[in-house]
């Protein structure tokens, strides 16, 4: 969601540490799960709803994609579509 690597993490834990203190720590990083979880869980509600409102099929988005103009000038449009994987690696 915001690529951050594990140097990055650490350093962002250790900074935390420093500043909110041990004590209150676990407190902070724990309400920061909860508010991305909620973020999360809001983005694909919204997202199921706007697919369900629009009826929109599947495999007419499949097609939609065929008719896209920059394959078809690359010349792409020849090749035969391949079947692409179920899981989106931009979601998260």
């Amino acid at each position: 969601m915001f690529d951050i690597g594990f140097g990055e993490l650490l350093l962002l834990g250790i900074v935390g540490l420093v500043i909110l203190g041990p004590d209150k720590l676990p407190q902070y990083a724990a309400q920061a799960a909860k508010f991305i979880r909620q973020i999360r869980t809001q983005v694909s509600d919204a997202r199921t709803s706007l697919v369900e409102a629009a009826a929109i099929d599947t495999e007419t988005l499949k097609d939609l994609k065929d008719l896209d103009p920059r394959r078809i000038l690359d010349g792409e449009s020849a090749k035969p579509a391949q079947k692409s994987s179920p899981i989106d690696p931009d979601t998260t």
